[in-house]
């Protein structure tokens, strides 16, 4: 059951727009180099084309992890335990969801995306697969810390983050996310987490460029959606799909390429792209063993069991929220 219609933690401006969109874009198109944060990709039709992405041979990724959470059940529910409420932070179309779900007996479920209307089709999808399991939808930016339902305040806390999302950050904003979630989570809280493995460029870049260029139209669609929120007239015909693999920093990276040189304004003001300059849209970090445990340090996570696919592409964390001490 949808225990609450669902709350929203996202302000919108009187014109109808979210200001950390607006403030985002216009930062990131005044750069040298310009760059949009990916997290600005999910508008309804961004989340949509994101679930076809999920789909497509190339993109490993969500077999990998549906495998783990498919053959892992006992563990999680060992490690796990029943009668915590799972929050997951970018809930998308939950489609994994119910695997864990089903192995922990949880005793309510928070997704938070910033998604509204699909989130809350999501949620309502998931309330009647699982009749007994109170669900509070959320709609909030989850890179800041979340106030969550007063139901589940004195409820022992699993955060779920799947699919590598924190690949998408640089260090050091995966770092100030996984602080965030600690205090939205609270003392003994636990995180189940995806990380991407590093493995051949050739199999990464294949997934972040498919053949059917369902990923291109997904970058596009954030022109699209700065075009139509922030009275925006970037042509799109001029900008092109581009992914590389970037070996210093152990990463993807999407851009959008201009094919020739223009100019274009955004928000009432005007921006220029000389021939072959790009808006960097996108991070995908991978990740070895040592990285992820780093990560998950300094963000003040204990890691405490790794699983792997049978690949070895993929990997799902479990880690607990480390106790402050004042000394190493």
């Amino acid at each position: 059951m949808i225990a609450k219609s669902g709350l929203s933690l996202v302000d919108l401006d009187d014109e109808g727009v979210d200001p950390a969109f607006r403030g985002d874009v216009l930062a990131g198109l005044s750069q040298a180099q310009k760059a949009i944060p990916a997290r600005w990709f999910y508008d309804d039709a961004g989340s949509l084309l994101f679930e076809q992405i999920t789909q497509l041979p190339e993109y490993y990724p969500t077999r990998a992890e549906t495998e783990i959470l498919t053959q892992r059940s006992e563990d999680f529910a060992r490690l796990i335990g029943s009668g915590r409420a799972v929050v997951e932070f970018g809930s998308g179309s939950s489609v994994k969801t119910p695997l864990l779900l089903s192995a922990i007996d949880p005793a309510a479920y928070v997704p938070l995306d910033i998604s509204g209307d699909f989130l809350r089709a999501s949620a309502s999808a998931l309330a009647e697969r699982f009749p007994g399991l109170p669900v509070y939808p959320v709609e909030a930016d989850f890179m800041r810390r979340v106030e969550l339902p007063t139901e589940v305040a004195g409820l022992p806390k699993l955060g779920f983050f799947p699919g590598s999302t924190i690949g998408n950050m640089v260090a050091r904003t995966s770092v100030d996310l996984l602080r965030e979630m600690r205090a939205t989570l609270g003392e003994g809280s636990k995180l189940l987490i995806g990380m991407d493995l590093i493995k051949d460029p050739a199999v990464l870049i294949a997934a972040y460029d498919d053949a059917k260029g369902v990923t291109a139209e997904f970058n596009l669609n954030l022109v699209r959606r700065i075009n139509r929120e922030l009275e925006g007239d970037i042509p799109l015909d001029a900008l092109r799909h581009e992914t590389r693999w970037n070996d210093d920093y152990a990463r993807i990276e999407m851009h959008l390429v201009a094919k020739c040189d223009m100019t274009f304004a955004v928000a009432g003001k005007e921006f220029a792209l000389r021939a072959g300059e790009s808006i960097h849209t996108e991070n995908s970090h991978k990740f070895d063993r040592r990285m992820s445990n780093t990560l998950l340090l300094a963000g003040g996570w204990t890691p405490r069991e790794r699983w792997l696919d049978s690949g070895e592409r993929f990997s799902l964390i479990l880690a607990e929220a480390t106790v402050p001490r004042s000394a190493p």
